[in-house]
């Protein structure tokens, strides 16, 4: 793991060297992204990264019948914009902030010149890429494998994880949207959390309250997504 010697906020940007996040300190903007704010489209040209601090971002796959599923879900462990760095410059999936909170912007162009240089920001972002690219996965995996609790359990951590907030502003509609299945089928597993005392759900809005409870309900996918983050990165999501 790199050193950490900034205080950002998001994990990325602190683990970087001193002499490397001076100088890209300059070219960052503090954001505030509101909630169901898009910040980019499937096939857009990707003109501005983004670093959450307090905001969750979910990248989302739209089929053509308008059906939506969650690929992947970046809090303040990443950022948004690997196809900036990696040379793509598109998308096929869509940005969207899911709760809203601080980021740190940057150009494109700009990040994809320090990336170039080889220090030590294109070895962090690679590594990030590898755990993103396991979380993706691995989420595609439990999709079809495991049970709507365990995956509302799953799914429910990593929100929680990225923001570090207890009370999650999250409506069934767009739980079972993220998770690619009937609102029924969110309705019911929230019921079997909630009388378990691991969650309370009252107008749109989801509050822990057990979260170690929450963490025995989830399957293997969220424990195999955290020890990839703790493998590759050196600390856990959240």
């Amino acid at each position: 793991m790199l050193p950490n010697q900034s205080k950002s906020g998001n994990q990325l940007i602190d683990a970087l060297p001193l002499e490397e996040s001076k100088r890209l300190a300059p070219y960052f903007k503090l954001v505030y992204l509101q909630s169901s704010t898009i910040l980019h489209e499937p096939g857009e040209f990707i003109d501005f990264a983004y670093f959450p601090i307090g905001a969750m971002i979910s990248l989302v796959s739209i089929m053509d019948n308008g059906a939506t599923t969650e690929m992947g879900l970046i809090g303040n462990e990443g950022f948004i914009g690997l196809p900036i760095v990696l040379g793509g410059e598109h998308s096929i999936s869509r940005a969207i902030v899911q709760m809203e909170g601080d980021a740190l912007k940057i150009k494109g162009s700009i990040l994809k010149q320090e990336f170039q240089r080889g220090l030590n920001l294109q070895k962090l972002l690679l590594i990030y890429t590898q755990a993103r690219l396991t979380q993706v996965a691995q989420t595609s995996a439990c999709n079809r494998q495991h049970s709507i609790r365990q995956r509302l359990s799953r799914w429910l951590l990593s929100v929680y994880d990225g923001v570090l907030k207890d009370e999650l502003p999250l409506t069934q509609e767009f739980m079972a949207n993220m998770l690619g299945t009937r609102r029924a089928g969110v309705t019911n597993a929230a019921n079997e959390l909630q009388k378990a005392g691991l969650i309370s759900y009252s107008r749109g809005k989801v509050h822990i309250l057990d979260r170690e409870g929450l963490e025995e309900n989830a399957c293997e996918c969220y424990r195999v997504i955290q020890n990839e983050f703790i493998r590759l990165l050196g600390s856990k999501r959240g």
